[in-house]
């Protein structure tokens, strides 16, 4: 017995354990590609775990609808002591005072023992459709916490790629103003060595002391930005506080494609979405128009009961009345009609139910309206990223020869120190400009996809530019 104890013990507090470091587990040390920080969030973020489980309430929610069909059986047993005294009358129904069985007697404040045990049975053969379309209903919630998911889906996967899409450029802008401080840095040596040797003024050394402090300024601001991208990615990740590596090298190159294959907005979750909450609506209304048919009802009761009380009035005594004594039993049919007096409600009911799925259907005609103008303003920008990314090259090579003839003139006498500044922001920005410029074509491209709503042709295109990956 004790080694079963303990290997008991041992068992739990393995699977404690093991339960422990899997919650504490974050995400891949490697760096990420974009997909996989998408599946990642996928497969951890919250709000996509909470609308599954609405998804699982609501597939619930249609087998209870089915249990409708079902028979019921209602079995009852009762056993009590108390006294007998009925006056003659007629009451109007009441939950507190109990109903009491047998013929007026005289008063008497002695107790004896009741018992009384049944079964009803009830089936409603025949609803006129009122049960399939609960069904129905039940089923259209499903479908709504389908699209749910799917909606919810698409809005965490955009969310993470853009996050991870910032975090890509801030690195490239970090990558771009280090180069800047390493340019100042050789440039204000130089500098320092020429006012030295008195062949430039002391204000020339000044500059450029102060154009390399400007340089680390703008380099910290950079790591900053990138960290902060980095602190939101990991949080929507669920990986608060955690370091998340990414890899940038497939969104360095230009994509390979002008466009994403063409998708219709219907297909989009956000319309799915809104046109599940349309079918949801008319469900409802359905099973509003059903009330107005009476119920029917099989029913069937066996019952019986026991009593400490003699025909005669006098009390039994003893455990007379614990035992059954008398059983009946009965079968009909009954008719429930619909409240006569509650037809306008009803009425009222549907108008509501109908206005209510008119508002919806606007809804998901204006929702498809906007996904349309979406996905042109998305197409026309990516085009223009294209373009940026095609142009940014070429003013880049013109920076460089810029900054490089400008320093050539400046340690030949040619030219003052401004001239040197004007040319090495120019190249620092043609940097920026390039860097971001080819990331943000993927990231056009990007939003062409989360317009179109799916994201599978786009992370294709990612993956085949990175050689399969």
């Amino acid at each position: 017995m004790i080694r079963k104890i303990q290997a008991g013990l041992f068992s739990f507090l393995l699977i404690f354990v093991i339960g422990r470091n899997l919650r504490a587990q974050g995400p891949p040390a490697h760096p990420l590609a974009l997909g996989e920080a998408i599946d990642y969030t996928l497969a951890h973020y919250p709000a996509v775990l909470a609308a599954l489980e609405q998804v699982e309430s609501a597939r619930s929610g249609v087998a209870l609808a089915r249990t409708s069909y079902l028979p019921q059986l209602n079995p009852i047993y009762q056993a009590n002591r108390a006294t007998q005294n009925q006056v003659n009358g007629i009451f109007l129904p009441s939950t507190i005072a109990p109903s009491i069985i047998g013929p007026v007697q005289p008063y008497s404040g002695t107790s004896f023992w009741n018992t009384q045990a049944g079964a009803l049975f009830s089936w409603e053969p025949v609803d006129f459709g009122l049960r399939r379309a609960a069904v129905d209903q039940a089923r259209s919630a499903e479908h709504k916490s389908d699209a749910d998911v799917e909606l919810t889906r698409l809005q965490v996967a955009s969310a993470t790629g853009g996050y991870f899409l910032n975090l890509v450029i801030a690195q490239q802008v970090v990558m771009a103003a280090k180069a800047d401080v390493e340019r100042w840095q050789v440039f204000d040596s130089t500098v320092q060595v020429l006012v030295q040797h008195e062949l430039r003024p002391g204000a020339d050394g000044s500059r450029a002391d102060a154009e390399l402090a400007m340089a680390r300024t703008r380099l910290f601001q950079a790591q900053a930005t990138e960290q902060q991208a980095q602190a939101i990615l990991a949080s929507l990740m669920g990986a608060a506080g955690a370091s998340i590596q990414v890899e940038p090298h497939p969104l360095l190159g230009s994509p390979p494609v002008d466009s994403l294959p063409a998708s219709p907005p219907a297909a989009h979750p956000w319309a799915r979405d809104q046109q599940a909450s349309v079918e949801e609506l008319r469900a409802k209304e359905r099973v509003i128009n059903h009330t107005d048919y009476p119920r029917f009802f099989v029913q069937s009761e066996a019952f019986a009961r026991g009593s400490g009380v003699n025909p005669d009035g006098t009390n039994a005594g003893g455990v007379k009345g614990l035992g059954l004594d008398r059983a009946n039993w009965v079968a009909g049919i009954s008719v429930v009609f619909p409240d006569l007096f509650d037809f306008s409600a009803r009425r009222d009911q549907k108008r509501m139910a109908e206005a209510q799925e008119r508002s919806q259907e606007a809804r998901y005609r204006q929702t498809l309206q906007d996904l349309t103008g979406q996905v042109a303003a998305a197409q026309a920008a990516y085009q223009a990223a294209v373009q940026i990314a095609q142009n940014t090259p070429i003013a880049l090579n013109a920076a460089r020869q810029a900054e490089t003839q400008a320093r050539a003139r400046y340690q030949s006498g040619l030219t003052n120190l401004v001239e040197v500044a004007e040319a090495e922001g120019l190249l620092a920005q043609a940097e920026r400009d390039d860097a971001v410029a080819r990331i943000g074509a993927w990231r056009g491209l990007f939003g062409v996809a989360v317009a179109q709503g799916n994201l599978d042709s786009f992370l294709a295109t990612l993956r085949a530019n990175s050689g399969g990956s």
